[in-house]
């Protein structure tokens, strides 16, 4: 339940309408209540009394032998009537007296409510004799308020259990007392079996309600989520359709605006350092016609190294602004087929690596970036620590290409600083043992265009590299792991990457 109040919107949603529904009921029920019991009360009282009016003027103008029928046939559920030919004086004996007449059974009722299994009023709930006296046995007899007693005929009123009841004695013209009990319990509040079934209606179709309203909002955004860690992997999307309300249409336009001033902005980069390359490439030309003309040697032979350096640097600057992995389509494929290719590649190479097999994992990605970035890893494991061991672990949320060496390492200070473009930690110039300090920045740009990035780690002896990218795809698991050592093979021509 935490889980689904945490993550889910709808769940927030509905849950705080009902707590609202809850809570307004809650204050109408309290704002209410006293009112609606104190009308109540009065409507019952003036019926009491409005009853023992007509009944008082029946039993004057009948004949004595005819009252007790008259009397019974003018008892309803909650009210009972009978005579008595002396004044009762003890409020606490009258009221045990009116608990025993109330639960007499009334003659000729007929009772629907039970032969149809409804509630009906011979269920009212009756006062015993104890709890009729015990309620009220400090109040005494009381005169009638005027107001509700205009007969001539002397009366008394008093009330019992606990003021649901009320109870009159009026002395008749021949001196025989009319004795009239009334009880009916208003209920303890709203919350009975027919409130409680229009609450629960009224929550369910507040709840639906709820979940189309959700779900309304969370679609874009999920949408939009989507869509944000696609473009942070580099993938080209279409554009987000700018529909429903302002405010979710005026999201989706931002976000497509962004969408096209990125590629804008990286297009415009490409094209600019791919013109500065061109435009470089007729100075460079330029000095190389004039270094012929040079006639000692050695000036000779230096100026044509720096210029093929400054060739060389100009055309690696431009492979990496132009990020040649940016354009290639996003698929899915095996990488551990990927990475278990590139090993083999380096192995028959004659290079010492060693490729430690896991399980199968089918992952989106752009393949032919991130063989480079892997293979640039590799590399530098082969070239600075002689050997290299090369893995594929699970976590969960990445899925991280781990590359392991023996070598010196890096120390800490300068981790961060080996993935600037053109830094080397090798200090001479040769190319031939340090590049041009390129096949880090390109590694880390390939990551993090996957949404990953490159963190590097000490072996203890040796560097751990690690390629770490986030979960996503299928991920099967293979029904055993080995391992297999790429032997040294005799080296033959390959495409070396930088």
């Amino acid at each position: 339940m935490i889980y689904w109040w945490r993550r889910s919107l709808a769940a927030q949603f509905i849950g705080f309408t009902l707590f609202a529904l809850v809570v307004s009921q809650a204050l109408t029920f309290l704002i209410s209540w006293d009112e609606r019991t104190k009308a109540l009360h009065a409507a019952m009282k003036g019926e009491f009394f409005s009853r023992c009016a007509s009944v008082t003027r029946l039993m004057e103008s009948m004949p004595e032998p005819l009252r007790g029928q008259a009397l019974l046939a003018s008892e309803t559920s909650y009210s009972r009537f009978w005579l008595s030919p002396e004044e009762p004086i003890d409020a606490s004996a009258w009221r045990a007296r009116a608990a025993t007449e109330l639960t007499r059974p009334i003659e000729n009722f007929i009772d629907l409510g039970g032969r149809y299994h409804l509630r009906s009023n011979s269920d009212a709930e009756h006062l015993t004799s104890g709890e009729a006296m015990a309620a009220n046995a400090a109040e005494g007899w009381a005169a009638p308020p005027p107001v509700l007693w205009s007969l001539p005929q002397s009366a008394k009123f008093v009330y019992f259990g606990d003021h649901n009841g009320y109870g009159m004695a009026i002395k008749l013209n021949d001196g025989v007392w009319l004795n009239t009990a009334f009880y009916k319990k208003i209920g303890d509040g709203w919350w009975d079996s027919k409130s409680l079934t229009s609450l629960a209606i009224t929550a369910l179709i507040l709840s639906l309600i709820g979940v189309f309203i959700a779900s309304r909002i969370a679609r874009p955004l999920r949408r939009l989520a989507v869509s944000a860690e696609a473009l942070g992997r580099g993938e080209n999307l279409p554009p987000l359709p700018e529909e429903g309300p302002d405010d979710i249409k005026r999201t989706a336009e931002a976000f497509n605006k962004m969408q096209q001033r990125l590629h804008r902005f990286v297009d415009d980069r490409t094209r600019m350092l791919a013109a500065i390359g061109h435009d470089l490439r007729t100075p460079l030309t330029s000095l190389r016609l004039r270094a012929e003309f040079v006639k000692d040697v050695d000036v000779q032979q230096k100026m044509l190294s720096t210029i093929d350096e400054l060739q060389s640097m100009t055309d690696a600057a431009i492979s990496f602004a132009r990020g040649e992995s940016t354009a290639e389509e996003t698929r899915a494929i095996e990488l551990e087929a990927l990475i278990g290719s590139i090993c083999d590649d380096l192995a028959d190479l004659g290079q010492p690596v060693e490729y430690i097999e896991g399980p199968k994992t089918t992952y989106r990605c752009r393949p032919d970036g991130l063989r480079r970035a892997v293979r640039n890893l590799t590399e530098n494991a082969v070239r600075y620590g002689g050997h290299a061991k090369v893995y594929v672990s699970h976590s969960s949320s990445t899925i991280d290409i781990v590359v392991e060496d023996n070598g010196p390492g890096i120390p800490d200070d300068m981790k961060e600083k080996v993935f600037a473009p053109f830094f080397r930690l090798e200090a001479s110039r040769n190319r031939g043992t340090g590049g041009v300090g390129l096949g880090l920045s390109i590694a880390r740009a390939v990551a993090r265009q996957h949404g990953g990035d490159i963190f590097l780690q000490p072996n203890n002896p040796g560097l751990r590299a690690i390629i770490s990218l986030p979960q996503e795809g299928h991920v099967k698991a293979s029904s055993r792991v080995s391992m297999r050592m790429r032997r040294a093979r005799p080296p033959k021509l390959a495409e070396q990457e930088h």
